[in-house]
């Protein structure tokens, strides 16, 4: 779980998900790309790239790769971690 909340704790791969959550399947260029244009985040290739490893070591994205392509896609099980964890201790305690 603390993969989870490191990869959560950074607003720029919070964007990532965010780009990813509506357009699944991306690869790192096209992500660059939306990042520049939508978000005014000018980070490099590498940078992404990095965050992108971060998210996939928390299991948040999955990646599948197309020749010499890699697509990015976003993964909401691990999510349900963190809603288990205090949304049932809630219910329980009601």
């Amino acid at each position: 779980m603390d993969l989870l909340f490191k990869a959560l704790a950074d607003p720029t791969r919070r964007t990532i998900l965010d780009e990813l959550s509506e357009h699944d399947g991306q690869t790192l260029f096209e992500l660059c790309s939306r990042l520049l244009l939508r978000h005014q985040i000018a980070s490099t290739r590498q940078a992404i790239s990095q965050h992108l490893e971060i998210l996939e070591a928390a299991n948040l994205v999955t990646v599948k790769r197309q020749g010499r392509y890699k697509f990015h896609y976003i993964n909401t099980k691990p999510l349900s971690a963190i809603q288990q964890r205090w949304g049932e201790k809630k219910k329980e305690d009601s």
